[in-house]
């Protein structure tokens, strides 16, 4: 669940350095980007957002939790379905203070910080340090005060173009730019000068040793690999700045059902009733997703108004289509189909949305196989995103939702019209996976 390497020499400049890399939150916890360990847990760096406000902290500290440097922003990071572009450069030979440690975010130097706490001029940074046990860098993890790894602390959603420079301050401008219609989009080939312990991580299986043949494989050139610890292959997802396609979205839920397998596991937590949506909701065109059964399988999978009040509150009269384990399909809580298949542990369920038409449409599958016919909404919804629900409150119940970015193995593979997505089934005609470069063309 995260990447960790030693330092890899003496640093080039330990006054300066820069982390650059892209990320995306899949839920609220102390979503840790970088922890550098020098010192059994009482020394040492952390980058990452807070759960408690989900602001974003850089915290340089030594033992008794004595800050060299403490800069928190005011700005909190809350869309998870966005991608975030994050810059930190560290320059202590700035003379002005505030310009010794500087923060973007998608290109844009912060400039209000709930707390400001500055290195004194001339400092050296962490990197100048040894490391503690070997694992001076964790990528996604963070040590604690008991100099372990903190299980409740991983990072929890997307990483991409992860790049450390030892010895150079970066502006944003050196890793993206802004393009037409005002997006921040990355550099795929920035230049950069990385220094004796820089490295860049693409997530990607590549090189030709050991070292180099895994998500830790460091393609700066300097052979800077970090191991991997409890990564599997499948935890590289098609979900990157390019193209973001939607998760299971935690702010929104009901009943406070547990999100898992990097935002697209739903965990009913034994809750008795419980449900989420998807980050994404459309408007207009046409949307597939899929949905496994993992465990239980007394549940409901459809497209609910995500945006009423009544889904957050779990009421039955929410406006939603679903289709329920039991082998109904159900209008805002009313059976409007009966007698079709019925659902369990590792069913794949078709979910095909329709905005297109005046009413608006759900259709079903089950393992490919049609279920019911297409059903018109009770009132079609301003907005609409794909969802789960617990249907009884028996034992817990677990699934795992596909929107083109699938956590579970796909056997056969089936991408959109457009090559978008990875489906374990045909995508019907006409039909896309929910990610933004089709919610750009479809009006969702």
């Amino acid at each position: 669940m995260y990447l960790y390497a030693d330092r890899f020499g003496t640093p080039t400049n330990a006054k300066k350095y820069t982390l650059a890399t892209w990320f995306k939150i899949a839920k609220n916890t102390n979503n840790n980007i970088l922890n550098y360990n020098y010192g059994n847990g009482n020394r040492g760096l952390i980058i990452h957002v807070r759960s408690n406000d989900q602001t974003l902290r850089v915290n340089d500290f030594t033992a008794g939790q004595t800050d060299h440097y403490d800069v928190r922003t005011n700005r909190t990071f809350r869309d998870y379905a966005a991608w975030y572009h994050l810059v930190v450069a560290y320059d202590s030979t700035q003379g002005t203070a505030a310009d010794r440690v500087k923060i973007y975010i998608n290109g844009v130097q912060e400039t209000s910080f709930a707390t400001s706490s500055y290195p004194s001029q001339d400092l050296d940074s962490f990197i100048a340090t040894t490391p503690n046990n070997n694992k001076g860098f964790n990528v996604g993890a963070y040590y604690n005060g008991s100099g372990n790894i903190d299980a409740g602390n991983y990072f929890t959603g997307n990483l991409a173009q992860y790049i450390f420079a030892d010895g150079t301050a970066y502006a944003a401008s050196t890793f993206g730019s802004t393009n037409a219609n005002g997006i921040w989009i990355p550099n795929t080939s920035p230049s950069v000068t990385y220094g004796t312990n820089g490295f860049k991580l693409e997530f990607k299986h590549t090189g030709s040793s050991a070292a180099a043949s895994n998500f830790g494989s460091d393609t700066s050139g300097n052979d800077n690999h970090f191991a991997v610890n409890n990564i599997s292959t499948g935890a590289k997802q098609t979900d990157t700045p390019h193209n973001s396609f939607a998760k299971l979205q935690e702010t929104n839920a009901y009943a406070s059902p547990v999100i898992g397998k990097n935002g697209l596991e739903f965990d009913s937590n034994s809750s008795g009733g419980s449900a989420l949506p998807s980050t994404m909701a459309v408007s207009a065109g046409k949307w597939y997703a899929e949905f496994k059964v993992t465990a239980g399988g007394t549940m409901a999978v459809g497209v609910s108004d995500i945006g009423e009040e009544s889904f957050r509150t779990g009421s039955t009269s929410n406006n939603a289509v679903n289709y329920v384990y039991g082998g109904q399909i159900m209008r805002n809580g009313s059976n409007v189909q009966t007698s079709l298949a019925t659902f369990t542990t590792n069913d794949i369920i078709g979910i095909a949305l329709n905005m297109d038409t005046a009413s608006g449409n759900v259709s079903f599958t089950k393992n490919g196989v049609a279920v019911g016919s297409a059903q018109d909404f009770a009132n079609k919804p301003n907005f609409a995103g794909f969802y789960v629900q617990t249907h009884t409150s028996s034992g817990n119940q677990k699934g795992d939702f596909n929107f083109g970015q699938p956590v579970f193995t796909i056997a056969s593979g089936n991408a959109d019209a457009n090559g978008h997505g990875n489906f374990e089934y045909a995508v019907p005609s006409g039909y896309y996976a929910l990610c933004s470069k089709n919610l750009g063309l479809y009006g969702g």
